[in-house]
This record gives structure tokens, C-alpha cells and sequence, in this order.
């Protein structure tokens, strides 16, 4: 019993000191950029040592890329509840859109994940980050709006692909002052487009 209790305070310390660490990179990555936020400064602003940094993480390029998980997983965590409820495939697909316009809102997030996530990581990376989220609700999404027609894997993440990079778009234009609502409309267009050939 003493040490299922030990075992469990190590790991609630250790998920703790992951979560400070994750908390103090997202802010400084945010507000100075990856370019000029370095180790020192994380582990200053999240109060721990270098040791517990390179506990958790490699370095700070595999930080970044679990401030850009965290990130995309919320994302596509957002879309999931805004469309759990009972709706059509159809109305999902845009319901999910609305949803993700709303997540990319959140300060800091299109830095993260469309201007410094693609130049750290990498297209590819940040490709197999978003095929893990936001893609993956996208994806399941086109496929139910679709059926009973069948459409191959290849073809479906082609859609979620081509329509996901609209996304992206319209959350860079939305946050330079874009209105959302023609944009939510617009990829409801698209969507219904889509599903109907």
C-alpha cells in the first residue's frame, strides 16, 4: 500500500513538474518565439532546474512539439464536444467548423501551430500532429457525410487534407479580422459541395 502511494505521488510530481514546464515554454514560445526563447528562460519561468527539463524532454525542439500536441489535441477536443451532440453528418461537418474557427482564437494558438509549428517541426511533422487531431474528427466527418457511398482511405485524406488547408487559411485570415461567419458559411458551401459528388 506504502508503495502504490509512493508510486503514485512520483508520478503526480512528475506529471506536475511536466505540465509547469509545458505551461512556461507555451507562454515564452507565444511571446517571444521559438527562435528566441531558450532552456534558461523555460526553466526560469516555470521555476524548475535544466535537469528536470531534460528529464521530460530531449531538448527543446521535442518541447516544442509537445506544446504543438497539446495544442492540436485541445483543437480537435473542442470540435469533438461542439459536435457530440445529435446532428446530422452534414451539420457535424460545420457545426466542427465553427468549432475549430472558435479553438484557433485561443491567444497564441495559429503562432504555435501555423507559423512556428510547420518552421521548427516541419510540414511533414506538423502534417502527422494534425492527422492525429483535428485532421482525424475531419476525416471521420467527410466519411459519414458521405455513406452510404464508400470513398477509399487515400481519397478521404486527400478531402480532409485539401479542406483542412482551407481551414488553416480561414483562421489566418479570421485572425487578421476576417469575419468569421462568412467563413463558417463559406466552408459549409464547400463542405456541402464536397459530400454531394
Amino acid at each position: 500500500m506504502q508503495q502504490d502511494i509512493s508510486r503514485r505521488s512520483n508520478r503526480e510530481r512528475s506529471d506536475t513538474t511536466r505540465a509547469a514546464i509545458l505551461d512556461a515554454a507555451r507562454g515564452l514560445f507565444v511571446t517571444r518565439g521559438y527562435a528566441d526563447t531558450s532552456t534558461p528562460d523555460i526553466v526560469a519561468a516555470a521555476g524548475l532546474t535544466r535537469g528536470a527539463l531534460y528529464h521530460h524532454f530531449e531538448d527543446k525542439k521535442a518541447l516544442f512539439r509537445a506544446v504543438a500536441e497539446r495544442e492540436a489535441i485541445s483543437v480537435a477536443t473542442s470540435i469533438e464536444q461542439a459536435t457530440s451532440r445529435d446532428l446530422s453528418a452534414r451539420e457535424a461537418l460545420k457545426v466542427g467548423a465553427r468549432a475549430y474557427f472558435d479553438a484557433m482564437r485561443e491567444p497564441g494558438r495559429i503562432r504555435l501551430l501555423l507559423h512556428d509549428g510547420p518552421a521548427v517541426l516541419g510540414k511533414r511533422e506538423m502534417m502527422a500532429i494534425d492527422a492525429a487531431n483535428a485532421q482525424r474528427t475531419l476525416e471521420e466527418g467527410i466519411a459519414e457525410a458521405m455513406a452510404p457511398a464508400t470513398v477509399s482511405a487515400d481519397r478521404l485524406s486527400a478531402m480532409a487534407s485539401l479542406l483542412s488547408a482551407a481551414f488553416d487559411r480561414a483562421a489566418l485570415d479570421i485572425a487578421d479580422g476576417a469575419s468569421s461567419e462568412v467563413y463558417v458559411e463559406t466552408i459549409g458551401t464547400l463542405i456541402d459541395r464536397m459530400v454531394s459528388a
